[in-house]
């Protein structure tokens, strides 16, 4: 318990400078410890309550009146992620996560499409960065999106505390934002992968092609893929891929075990750039071959088919970082309507969420916690599309 709270010390004291006076500090220290707690429950009264609080003001007083930049404290935890977990072959990962709420009152709350419930429900939804290599992987950064209709409703915009500069931007652009900071922060990472909302806005990914990191993005059936004879889908490539063009290989290990599919991977017919090309991977369902996956790659002109399933598999990792951060520190356990104190306590979990996966990392260091093969298949040309056989 003593090296548990000392290494909490050592978290804070990275901090400590974030916050402008004693009391703060103090209470900072004393939310992320509760949100270490076993609770069942981690809001302003139960977290109040375990510190012996007999009422949650401070709590509430840490989120939605102290004086501290939340976005200052997320970048000094770019720095403490880099130190502890980060590594050359680094994964960044976009996805959103809902929050389910009853009322209308908090921040960017409506009825929407939440993947969390599988339907649509009224919720906030967040959408979060995750970084995950070998040795280990946490949240790293997040953004509240805006629904269009909350733009132009000034008045619940400032019962919100919703500044003015606050405006609507899509959940790629707002994915975007996080990755050009963690990459101007200097988190080491290789790859980006993210679900087809992300995969297929041809802005998102021009802008991770500009900063000359590999991707490997989901993509619906009929996404237009550019091929030697004109545009054509993944889904009717897929159809004509050659037999011996599928691989079955796993993309990393489930709670079941290893995550077995088969694999296809074409290179697609544009110019070897600087270094650089595109790809066409398609995963199959064993089970159920009409069961389908598609995901257009960018990255080095040498990367393998290897490499390239398993940075698809490991869009999982965020996944579970939603399950570990919602089950362990309360990451969906608020209860603040505020812009501002949603992105406070949100960030307080993340470090906390960090700190626990780093703590696993030190225990061990030496293993590996994924599958990070590299044979190298030869390619063949083939119709529209070079398949790997």
């Amino acid at each position: 318990m003593v090296g548990w709270r000392t290494g909490l010390d050592d978290l804070l004291a990275r901090i400590a400078h974030r916050f402008g006076r004693a009391e703060p500090r103090r209470q900072a220290l004393s939310y992320l410890v509760r949100l270490l707690s076993p609770l069942a429950a981690k809001n302003g009264w139960t977290l109040a309550e375990a510190a012996g609080d007999a009422t949650p003001d401070r709590m509430q007083r840490l989120l939605n009146r102290s004086l501290w930049d939340p976005d200052a404290v997320r970048d000094d935890l770019f720095a403490y992620i880099a130190e502890h977990l980060g590594h050359d072959d680094g994964v960044l990962i976009v996805d959103e996560t809902g929050f389910l709420k009853k009322g209308v009152k908090s921040a960017r709350v409506q009825r929407q499409y939440s993947g969390t419930a599988g339907r649509t429900e009224n919720c906030q939804l967040g959408v979060f960065l995750a970084y995950a290599g070998p040795h280990g992987r946490t949240l790293v950064d997040r953004e509240l999106y805006l629904p269009r209709g909350w733009c132009d409703d000034p008045a619940r915009r400032a019962e919100a505390a919703i500044g003015p500069r606050v405006g609507f931007a899509t959940k790629p652009a707002l994915g975007l934002r996080m990755l050009d900071r963690a990459i101007a922060a200097g988190l080491p990472a290789r790859w980006v992968t993210a679900d087809e909302a992300y995969g297929q806005d041809s802005k998102f990914r021009s802008r991770v092609e500009q900063h000359r990191i590999g991707y490997v993005l989901a993509v619906p059936r009929n996404q237009r893929i550019p091929t030697a004879v004109g545009n054509s889908r993944p889904d009717v490539l897929a159809a004509s891929a050659p037999v011996e063009a599928w691989k079955r290989r796993s993309c990393g290990d489930g709670a079941k075990g290893p995550r077995l599919y088969d694999w296809a991977a074409a290179t697609l017919p544009d110019t070897d750039t600087e270094g650089y090309r595109h790809w066409l991977l398609i995963r199959r369902s064993i089970a159920n071959p009409d069961d389908r996956a598609y995901y257009l790659c960018f990255g080095p002109a040498d990367t393998d088919d290897e490499t390239l399933i398993r940075v698809a598999g490991t869009r999982w990792a965020i996944e579970e970082c939603f399950q570990s951060a919602k089950t362990e520190v309360g990451l969906d356990h608020y209860q603040v309507r505020r812009y501002d104190a949603w992105y406070r306590h949100i960030t307080l979990v993340l470090w906390t969420h960090a700190y626990l996966a780093i703590t696993t990392a030190h225990t061990k260091r030496g293993t590996q916690n994924m599958i990070m093969s590299s044979s190298c298949p030869s390619a063949s040309a083939r119709s529209a599309v070079s398949w790997h056989t």
